[in-house]
């Protein structure tokens, strides 16, 4: 399905308490409740103490209180969004302190240098391939110099996709993905920026939802596997981001 469409037909409708979007694509179970949250305040390790402008590209809803506190001392964010629904929520959430924008990212016409930082959550992946390359470089030229751009990425090459290509293994019930457009660039493609940023990155989560629910069992011993991964992903932070699903991409502009 189209993805424009999804979102604003299907993506954000609720099933009493989750959108249809976290049925599908999150982990919701309650042995990952502590390490999922813990991975999604990951990213105020990034996002400067305070500021003025902060830029959420695709926010969505607004999902998660964790979301939320991204903009806790900021002015203004600015929420950028296809989806009316997912405007509507967001600004019943942000109120007067925000700004929103129904419309493509690259026909806005933001201020060069204006935003203390960018955040942008499983987003670009879902771009079309041909226009990821522009979209970064908008993200960089309204950043200001000194200041963070944060994407939550995917990384093509896991142990595990080597794993399953070694096996020339195939999940034919695997839907989600097939469900949305999704490309990925290998993480050596993220290079290209040092020329306009400081590039480094981290990991966010190891695995995918799907993965996660069938290696951590729903139980006291999936809690404490989960514990024990979030210990390991916070002390070899790069080993995880180049060899596990999520990578936290953190452009510093020059």
């Amino acid at each position: 399905m189209d993805i424009y469409k999804f979102y604003n037909e299907i993506g954000w409708k609720k099933n009493q308490i989750n959108s249809v979007d976290a049925e599908l694509f999150e982990d919701l179970r309650p042995c990952a409740k502590n390490y999922v949250s813990k991975c999604r305040k990951k990213i105020k390790n990034y996002i400067p103490k305070k500021g003025l402008n902060l830029l959420d590209f695709a926010s969505g809803p607004i999902q998660y209180a964790e979301y939320l506190s991204y903009s806790k001392n900021f002015n203004t964010r600015h929420c950028v969004d296809f989806s009316k629904t997912a405007i509507r929520e967001a600004k019943s959430k942000i109120k007067k302190r925000g700004k929103y924008y129904c419309k493509d990212f690259l026909k806005i016409n933001f201020k060069k240098n204006f935003f203390d930082c960018v955040i942008s959550l499983h987003t670009i992946y879902h771009i079309n391939k041909k226009d990821q390359k522009k979209t970064i470089d908008k993200m960089i030229d309204i950043t200001k110099r000194g200041k963070p751009i944060i994407i939550v990425y995917s990384n093509p090459n896991t142990l595990i996709s080597k794993i399953k290509n070694f096996f020339k293994f195939k999940n034919k019930n695997n839907k989600d993905k097939k469900l949305l457009y999704f490309y990925c660039y290998p993480l050596d493609w993220w290079k290209q920026f040092n020329g306009k940023a400081k590039v480094e990155i981290f990991i966010w989560r190891s695995f995918s939802s799907q993965h996660q629910k069938i290696i951590f069992p729903d139980n006291f011993l999936g809690k404490l596997m989960f514990g024990l991964l979030y210990f390991f992903e916070n002390n070899f932070s790069k080993f995880f981001a180049k060899n596990f699903q999520y990578p936290i991409i953190l452009l510093t502009k020059k």
